[in-house]
């Protein structure tokens, strides 16, 4: 039986040849087969004394090696009625070492690529269908009416910005409901039914629209008015009592 052995660092007798090749800086194309031979064969001699058993191949390679010294060994005079070159006895051997270099470089350029995503990570594939199962809803608006919303936007965002530029600071009027409360009765003396809008007229900040409204609460409690809205979010009307002006606030 046939093993396949890897001695020291070379993996078989074209890896042992190439670098006996290399290492006398020889050309793969013009081989110094006496001395590639002998050095080849002092090798093979080493490994066994060392007891290795060798594989086959490099026994076969050992006389080829010697097959080729022999040949160039013999005299290369070409008769004149011969035509075309004399082959060279080493040309079957470099076609062999050009193609075991090209595929030993494809290999050692594997294994660097295998080593480098080896070092990727990927990140695990995710069902994607919840984003899916909705189609896209597009705005339906045509140029003009794009730019129209555009400008829109502009001036709303202009405007916001005004704001924060010149009122840094907004301060909130200083007044109880006990003082607004008595303004709202002398407002609503001598009235039968009023809008509650009504009493928001000429007030600009949202404190002194709170402040109204909790005081018209108030006066719902005291039953110095009552207050009527036929629909959810429709027009509250005020209807005030006779005795409007003379009921006294608590705590005032």
């Amino acid at each position: 039986m046939v093993y396949k052995v890897k001695l020291d660092v070379f993996e078989g007798p074209f890896d042992l040849l190439v670098y006996l090749i290399e290492n006398a800086e020889m050309s793969i194309y013009d081989i110094q087969i006496s001395e590639i031979t002998k050095q080849y064969m002092d090798y093979i001699e080493d490994m066994q004394k060392r007891d290795i058993v060798l594989a086959g191949e490099f026994m076969i390679l050992a006389a080829t090696l010697i097959e080729i010294k022999s040949k160039m060994l013999l005299p290369r005079n070409r008769p004149e009625d011969l035509e075309g070159e004399i082959e060279d006895p080493r040309s079957e051997l470099v076609e062999k070492l050009i193609e075991y270099k090209q595929y030993k470089n494809i290999a050692e350029y594997l294994k660097m690529q295998e080593e480098i995503n080896s070092r990727i990570y990927v990140k695990p594939k995710e069902d994607l269908s919840v984003y899916t199962r909705e189609p896209d809803e597009f705005i339906n608006l045509d140029l003009i009416q794009f730019i129209k919303a555009f400008d829109i936007f502009l001036r709303r965002r202009k405007r916001i910005e005004e704001v924060k530029n010149n009122y840094t600071r907004i301060k909130r009027q200083e007044m109880s409901m006990e003082t607004k409360i008595e303004q709202l009765k002398r407002f609503l003396t001598g009235r039968r039914r009023i809008k509650f809008r009504d009493l928001l007229v000429g007030v600009k900040s949202e404190y002194n629209v709170i402040l109204t409204f909790v005081s018209l609460l108030e006066l719902i409690r005291l039953k110095s008015v009552r207050v009527e809205q036929k629909t959810n979010f429709g027009e509250i009307s005020i209807i005030v009592n006779d005795d409007i002006d003379t009921q006294q606030v608590e705590g005032a």
